[in-house]
């Protein structure tokens, strides 16, 4: 190898470390509370196990001027439901995946709220506020029917989210696998009742 690319990476790497500001060296909002989803709540409608839960520390001050320069969010909800036995390997009865999506509209000065579980249906807010608060709520998903659940046996679900990932531009991530960017996302969460 030439001494060219050597400087080219080294002036590259440089770069990279003061504009984006690895997150190692400089302390950045989300690092002083820990993203979790709270208030897990399991129950039953007429045809569904359904779930609801409340994602605490979602925001920091980056997400937040991301929205407002016009690229939308995106939290993912990963939820999986098992069969569970003592002594037994727990089985999986069913495993979903729901996006929450938030976008704002420059023109309106208004936040659009956009919910799967809900057939995408689209929320209207004026205030950044009222938008967080309802992109952070999982209400009433639904998990699984229930005639494929067993009564009087014993269940558990775990749920996840992943809220925000930074991504390096042009493709610059293949070139530097190595670096980490502000991913926030949450531990898994678990909830055992018994149908």
């Amino acid at each position: 190898m030439t001494l060219k690319p050597l400087i080219f990476l080294f002036c590259l790497l440089f770069f990279l470390t003061f504009y984006f500001h690895i997150p190692n060296l400089t302390a950045d909002d989300s690092s002083k509370s820990a993203v979790t989803i709270e208030e897990l709540t399991a129950t039953t409608s007429e045809t569904h196990l359904i779930l609801f839960g409340t994602l605490k520390n979602s925001f920091n001050s980056e997400m937040i001027e991301v929205l407002h320069s016009g690229i939308p969010l995106h939290f993912t909800f990963y939820i999986e439901l098992y069969k569970t036995a003592k002594n037994w390997p727990d089985e999986m009865i069913s495993s979903i995946t729901l996006q929450h999506t938030m976008e704002f509209d420059t023109l309106k000065e208004s936040y659009k709220v956009t919910l799967e579980e809900e057939k995408n249906k689209t929320h209207t807010f004026r205030s950044l506020f009222e938008a967080q608060k309802v992109i952070n709520e999982i209400n009433g998903a639904k998990v699984v029917e229930l005639g494929q659940l067993i009564p009087d046996n014993l269940y558990k679900i775990r749920i996840k989210a992943d809220l925000y990932r930074k991504t390096l531009p042009l493709s610059l991530h293949n070139i530097l696998p190595f670096l980490s960017w502000w991913d926030v996302k949450t531990d898994w969460q678990t909830i055992e009742f018994r149908y």
